[in-house]
């Protein structure tokens, strides 16, 4: 039967990435296996990250990458907008990633000296992804609206209006975004963010087992 691998957000945290793969008892080439967003910032290896995901998609045959919050913030700065909302939430460290210490980085730099395969993987982000039963978000959904109708703010941004909602979404929706101590299940949520970043532990969801792998 079929597996579904849920990975929660990595956060530039490149090493749990390659233990919890190595963990993750899954077949690259019948398998699904999906990452909720928020690949970069806040940890030391944004750069690693990106760059192993773009293997993963050239080894496991079936992979879906969603966009997550993070991953917004920097394209809305490549695309004209102001740094400093992804600068406050961890960009910088994103920068020091991509560009070390060869030169200090000018409001400029990223434009144009992103590579441009991270640039396109960075612009194939999904904003969710359905599979089944199963609903795949970073953030959650807004109770009492039909899901191509949602905004896309929510789908990044919402927290405990989705989670701690008594609204019936009708199916299991996995999600990533808020950090949890320990896998967040509630009402259909299954949450799987751990806060790898913060020093806790990086967490994926084998489904339909729902059997949680951590590192």
């Amino acid at each position: 039967m079929e597996k579904l691998f849920a990975v929660g957000d990595i956060h530039g945290c490149y090493p749990k990435l390659l233990k919890l793969m190595e963990r993750l008892a899954g077949d690259p080439e019948r398998d699904l296996l999906i990452f909720v967003g928020d690949y970069i910032d806040r940890g030391d290896q944004s750069r690693e990250v990106v760059e192993y995901l773009l293997r993963i998609q050239q080894t496991w045959k079936r992979t879906v990458f969603l966009l997550g919050n993070h991953e917004r913030m920097l394209l809305d700065y490549l695309d004209g907008g102001s740094i400093q909302p992804f600068l406050v939430n961890g960009g910088k460290k994103t920068l020091d990633s991509y560009f070390g210490e060869r030169r200090e980085v000018t409001a400029e730099d990223p434009r144009t000296v992103f590579p441009p395969d991270h640039l396109a993987f960075f612009r194939s982000l999904l904003p969710y992804y359905e599979h089944g039963e199963y609903l795949f978000v970073h953030a959650g959904l807004r109770e009492g609206i039909p899901l191509e109708e949602q905004n896309p703010f929510d789908l990044l941004w919402i927290r405990e209006d989705f989670y701690f909602s008594p609204y019936d979404f009708g199916r299991p929706i996995v999600f990533g975004h808020t950090p949890f101590q320990k896998p967040f299940v509630y009402k259909n949520r299954i949450g799987i963010d751990t806060g790898a970043v913060y020093g806790n532990l990086l967490t994926a969801v084998e489904l339909p087992e729902m059997k949680f792998i951590s590192v």
